[in-house]
Parts: C-alpha cells; structure tokens; sequence
C-alpha cells in the first residue's frame, strides 16, 4: 500500500472559538489531502475519463492542534471493490494521531456520469 503524505501549519483562519483547530477544517484537510493524491498519481488520460465522489465520511478526533502546530498528513487507499473505494487519512501532531478519517469513495466516468469499476491501472496507482 503506496501512502502519500504532506504537511499543514496551522493558521489563525484555521482556529475556532476555543482557539483550536475547527472540526471543520480538519473535513476539509480530508477531502484535500485524497484530491491531492488523485491530481499527483493519475495520469491526464485518467483524470479526463474519470472523476470521485464521497459516498460517506467518518472521522474521529482524538486530539487538538493550535496555532502554528505543524500536523503531518497520510492517507492512503485501505481496500476497493467495484466502483468504491476505502480511503484512510491520519493526522498526526508530535508523532500522534490527532485525527483519523474513514472515507467511501466512488468512481464516476466523466463521459456517462454513472459509477465505473476501478481499473487494474487505478488500484495500480495507489498500491
């Protein structure tokens, strides 16, 4: 399983009321960290055949990052059948997880707009 990675400081803009980072935009982080891995291991031909929609969206919170915190994200594709897929992102402050999201993906043809089976060379993108 390939795992891809980067990094986040935390910005003011980031902070809620409690001066910690907002629940929403660690969801936000999520969805952000899985595009970013799409748009960086797909090839164009791909991207332009096929495209992701979230299905579902768990996350759970297990810590709070603060101003100037710098969290290290991973994510990486857990399993897929079909036309979905499980996609796992950690964050980590200091070494610990502060954030771990579970995320169903589905496949969409750009072309029919309905679901596509994962091809050989996707799931090769992402193992």
């Amino acid at each position: 399983m390939q795992v891809y990675q980067t990094q986040i400081t935390v910005k003011e803009e980031d902070l809620d009321e409690l001066n910690h980072v907002n629940n929403v935009r660690y969801v936000q982080w999520v969805q952000d960290i899985a595009k970013a891995h799409w748009l960086d291991y797909a090839s164009d031909e791909i991207r332009n055949q096929n495209f992701w929609v979230l299905l579902s969206h768990n996350i759970e919170y297990k810590g709070a990052a603060l101003l100037g915190d710098v969290i290290q994200l991973k994510t990486y594709v857990e399993s897929h059948h079909g036309a979905t897929c499980i996609r796992i992102v950690e964050l980590f402050l200091n070494e610990k997880c502060i954030v771990k999201s579970q995320t169903k993906w589905c496949l969409l043809s750009n072309e029919t707009k309905r679901p596509t089976r994962i091809s050989p060379e996707i799931v090769e993108l992402f193992h």
